[in-house]
């Protein structure tokens, strides 16, 4: 008899037992199918079966070209570079291409790399001057040219340390190997795009991908976040206005 009343008791424990888990993964759902792990407390790394599945179709500029867009964390993100050759109430971005031309402008332009629309606009976008970006009408209507802080906040969800691999497009037909740690985890397909120096001068393309951010330095320079091909690292600088680089835009 006490072994029957025992294996009754242990029986009852191990159902109450039960329950309580279930009751506490009904009150807290995340706790089911995602992980959460932390670098070095550089922020939360979020592991998802299919990160892919958070891109949706589609976005389009003033010029009727169309853009993959991507959820990450509460952000809503470009999942390509920009190309449009005008602005969010239709007026023409200048295209410049003469070196001494861009070296000496102090107003909006923009370029193709190497002035080769048919070669680099398709992958790769075209590449603003820093005035560009001041106007405040560069992106589509809703959407807008990332503040620095939102490029943090986008660093910080993805993972920070390391999180340039997370961000750059696997493979190497477009970056130049090893293309360290790539694994595009986040889905931003992240590009090596090159830039254009203040002088006119093309540098980095397959290399290195630059994208401006909308927060300013000083009146002549703006804030960028840049990847190589060589680390998984994103870092942030800032450079002269006259200079031409990628966007991103991010959703209002």
């Amino acid at each position: 008899m006490k072994k029957i009343a025992l294996s009754i008791i242990i029986t009852l424990l191990v159902c109450l037992f039960t329950k309580a888990q279930d009751s506490q993964l009904a009150l807290n759902p995340d706790a089911q199918g995602k992980t959460y792990t932390s670098e070095s407390g550089k922020g939360p790394e979020v592991k998802e079966d299919n990160p892919a599945s958070n891109i949706t179709n589609k976005l389009t500029d003033y010029d009727g070209n169309s853009y993959n867009i991507v959820k990450i964390g509460n952000q809503l993100w470009m999942a390509e570079n920009l190309k449009t050759t005008r602005f969010s109430d239709g007026t023409n971005i200048p295209l410049v291409s003469d070196y001494k031309t861009w070296s000496n402008l102090f107003s909006p332009g923009f370029c193709w790399y190497f002035n080769e629309a048919e070669n680099y606009r398709t992958n790769y976008g075209a590449l603003y001057n820093g005035y560009t970006i001041s106007t405040g009408k560069l992106c589509p209507k809703g959407w807008h040219v990332p503040s620095s802080e939102e490029w943090k906040t986008l660093m910080n969800y993805s993972g920070g340390e390391g999180v340039g691999g997370k961000l750059k497009e696997t493979g190497n037909e477009h970056w130049m190997s090893p293309n360290e740690g790539a694994t595009n985890a986040a889905g931003y397909s992240a590009l090596p795009g090159g830039s254009r120096g203040s002088r006119g001068s093309f540098f980095d393309e397959g290399l290195r991908g630059y994208w401006w951010s909308s927060t300013e330095f000083v009146n002549t320079s703006v804030w960028y976040s840049t990847m190589g091909y060589s680390s998984t690292a994103v870092e942030s600088n800032s450079d002269d206005k006259k200079s031409g680089l990628s966007v991103r835009c991010i959703k209002d």
